[in-house]
């Protein structure tokens, strides 16, 4: 996926972005070979109660919502179990964000190439909300990367960025972790790891 996105390599005003957990270990690499800064942006996906792979919507930094209306209507979701589920996932973004950030600000934005990567992309909900926050931020350019994904949720996000890299498209999909010889989650201490390993690489 990096050959992918190697007209970014080396230009100044690049950053990427990882969407925790899961996409910091392909975020990093990106960024290693793009020889860019590497920084992390909150996103929780509202999972279906008993479904939870299954995304009704999304959270992200900066109080965005994005809901998926499709999967809404067709499970006959009500407003309170969205809440309850939406109010939940907001105590675990801001613990995530006080255990990976710090104190440490969170990168400016505006005016740069960002590259958003995740490890994969099932209904595209979770990275849609991290585009239309990121949006609201001011950047020159939007970029959204993954290995794998649902050829649907990639022709959606189009919509939303000016570029969207999707290394495979197999299909049927079946879920992202299908794709992946090891799926085991990533841990906070690696996600922090990563970061600390891609911060001392930059300076």
């Amino acid at each position: 996926m990096a050959a992918r996105l190697g007209e970014y390599a080396g230009r100044t005003g690049v950053l990427v972005l990882a969407l925790p957990r899961g996409g910091v270990p392909v975020a990093f690499e990106v960024a290693r070979s793009l020889g860019a800064p590497l920084d992390v942006f909150l996103v929780r996906k509202l999972g279906v109660p008993g479904q939870e792979e299954l995304a009704m919507g999304a959270i992200a930094t900066g109080g965005v919502r994005v809901v998926n209306e499709a999967v809404v209507r067709e499970l006959g979701i009500g407003g309170e179990v969205f809440e309850e589920v939406a109010g939940r996932e907001s105590a675990e973004l801001e613990r995530r964000e006080r255990v990976y950030r710090g104190e440490r600000a969170a990168p400016e934005v505006r005016g740069r190439t960002v590259i958003l990567v995740d490890d994969g992309l099932a209904t595209g909900s979770t990275m849609r909300a991290a585009a239309v926050a990121l949006r609201r931020q001011g950047p020159a350019r939007l970029v959204v990367a993954a290995p794998v994904a649902a050829r649907e949720a990639c022709e959606e996000l189009r919509a939303e960025v000016e570029e969207v890299v999707c290394a495979e498209t197999p299909e049927p999909f079946h879920g992202v972790g299908r794709w992946y010889e090891d799926f085991s989650q990533t841990t906070d201490e690696e996600v922090r790891g990563l970061l600390a390993k891609a911060k001392r690489s930059d300076e």
